[in-house]
């Protein structure tokens, strides 16, 4: 039983920093998120310990826990594995769709295309995050995914930054719109094209981003 909700907390807070819940430099505290999910601190604890040991989340002094912070020279070095990777899998899971896996592919474009209307951050990060995983899950790759994962879990609390620039919320949906007519079309490598797109026009606003705050620019 202890296992079981230990691995249901590990699991809560992966997810929450897969969809960008979390913050970059957050400090997690052990009794507020158990008071969150009602449960005791131990097994908390333990889930946090386990994502350190994975690289995912930072331990500090005084068995303090935070979200990494995000420097210039590490996302460029994730965003160059996420482009081939991401891109790698796009092609690979674009012909292995079924009806259903475009279904909710599209209703996540749809629930984009809301949030951003109503400004709505976390529910656009949380489509995005599934468009994207879901996606890139029908790969049928599993070493691929793993992969894939372990970069989305470092740079998923980064992705907030996003919503920094009114000017840049308009075209956060554009190019998950036209890797999807790519996938219903059975283009695999239009599909593939149109999300390393999405990946390269982000990736410039937020090195930018990244450059000003550290003073580079």
């Amino acid at each position: 039983m202890a296992d079981n909700l230990q691995e249901q907390l590990y699991q809560n807070i992966r997810s929450g920093l897969l969809a960008g819940r979390f913050q970059p430099g957050q400090r997690l505290k052990i009794r507020d998120l158990a008071a969150q999910w009602g449960t005791s601190p131990m097994p908390v604890r333990a889930a946090l310990q386990r994502l350190v040991a994975e690289g995912v989340l930072e331990g500090e002094q005084q068995r303090s826990v935070r979200v990494p912070s995000m420097t210039r020279e590490r996302y460029e070095n994730i965003f160059q594995v996420r482009l081939a990777l991401e891109g790698l899998a796009v092609e690979l899971a674009t012909p292995s769709l079924t009806r259903d896996d475009l279904a909710l592919l599209r209703d996540c474009v749809q629930r984009m295309d809301v949030a951003i209307e109503t400004r709505q951050v976390q529910d656009y990060l949380n489509a995005n995050s599934q468009f994207h995983l879901h996606l890139y899950g029908a790969c049928g790759n599993p070493v691929l995914m793993r992969s894939i994962e372990s970069l989305w879990l470092q740079i998923g609390p980064f992705f907030n930054r996003l919503f920094t620039g009114a000017d840049l919320s308009l075209r956060l949906n554009d190019f998950h719109e036209d890797a999807f007519a790519a996938i219903e079309a059975g283009d695999a490598k239009g599909a593939r094209q149109a999300m390393e797109q999405d990946l390269l026009y982000f990736a410039r606003f937020l090195l930018n981003l990244l450059a000003l705050e550290q003073g580079e620019v």
